[in-house]
């Protein structure tokens, strides 16, 4: 496809990510995995363990015709929380950490400038890490679509679910504004 682009971040577990980013138009495919490790095709045990360095991260295709790499940035700063070292919630750990995996030098400078942006809307300082992509490893066929395929399990309907329903009802309340 000739107009497709990718984005790769972390912010959290991947499974609240995928969910959120499988709702947008212009995304194509959101893919659950793993980079910024040592490991080579590493496992998700390997990577819960935080022995390898990995994050768990969504691989975003996207149509930049339909939405552009600033809106997907803008709202990965929007559905988690940038300030917390290693952690989401409950989820503590490197693998949990916030981190944007830019494919090139326009990302990275549309990344920093996203970032410069947030001080104003946070009490505490933004710790996001900002790193080129080496490997990206997508991970086990059963996270794929994990939200969609498992709404029931208590995860999802604890942590998944709520930050979903946040999302919709910003960003539908966002496009209703700018009508």
């Amino acid at each position: 496809m000739e107009s497709m682009d990718q984005a790769v971040l972390g912010g959290g577990c991947f499974w609240c990510l995928e969910a959120i980013f499988q709702e947008l138009q212009g995304v194509l495919c959101v893919i659950p995995g793993y980079t910024g490790g040592q490991k080579a095709h590493p496992t998700y045990e390997q990577v819960c363990s935080g022995s390898t360095g990995h994050a768990e991260v969504v691989q975003i295709d996207f149509d930049p015709k339909r939405i552009s790499y600033q809106a997907i940035v803008e709202i990965f700063f929007a559905t988690h929380n940038p300030t917390t070292l290693n952690q989401q919630g409950a989820d503590i750990g490197t693998q949990y950490r916030s981190v944007i995996f830019y494919r090139s030098e326009e990302q990275k400078s549309v990344a920093t400038k996203v970032m410069a942006t947030l001080d104003e809307f946070w009490d505490d300082p933004i710790v996001t890490d900002l790193q080129p992509l080496e490997q990206f490893y997508a991970a086990e066929t059963y996270h794929h679509n994990y939200y969609a395929t498992n709404p029931n399990q208590s995860y999802c309907q604890l942590v998944v679910e709520p930050k979903v329903r946040k999302f919709r009802q910003q960003y539908m309340n966002k496009l209703r504004n700018r009508q």
